[in-house]
């Protein structure tokens, strides 16, 4: 056996968190291949359609909800009804946002 102070003498499994980290983290950038442009094509795709289906037609269809709520007729209604169940993730996320109450009367 080697001394304390040579190189190679520890067991094995004594080595230091962060020695492992940064071995792990050498191997995983080497085992890792560039990603191709397709896949960040594909990748930006879903991103856009993500955005859109839960953020920008869900904002569009509450400010057209905001405006219209109490003049639509019934088939706008059935329509906005069917466009509710359509995007109902994304106005989930953006429903503490809106407000369908009168605004009152102004005077003047």
């Amino acid at each position: 056996m080697g001394r304390s102070g040579e190189a190679g003498s520890e067991p094995p499994g004594s080595a230091t968190l962060p020695q492992v980290l940064g071995r792990l983290s050498r191997n995983a950038v080497h085992a890792m291949p560039a990603l191709s442009s397709e896949t960040l094509l594909l990748l930006a795709l879903y991103v856009a359609l993500g955005g859109a289906y839960l953020l920008v037609i869900p904002g569009l269809l509450m400010g057209w909800m905001n405006r219209r709520w109490h003049v639509m007729g019934k088939i706008e209604r059935l329509v906005i009804y069917g466009m509710v169940f359509l995007f109902f993730p994304g106005l989930a996320l953006l429903a503490p946002f809106l407000n369908l109450r009168l605004q009152g009367r102004r005077p003047g």
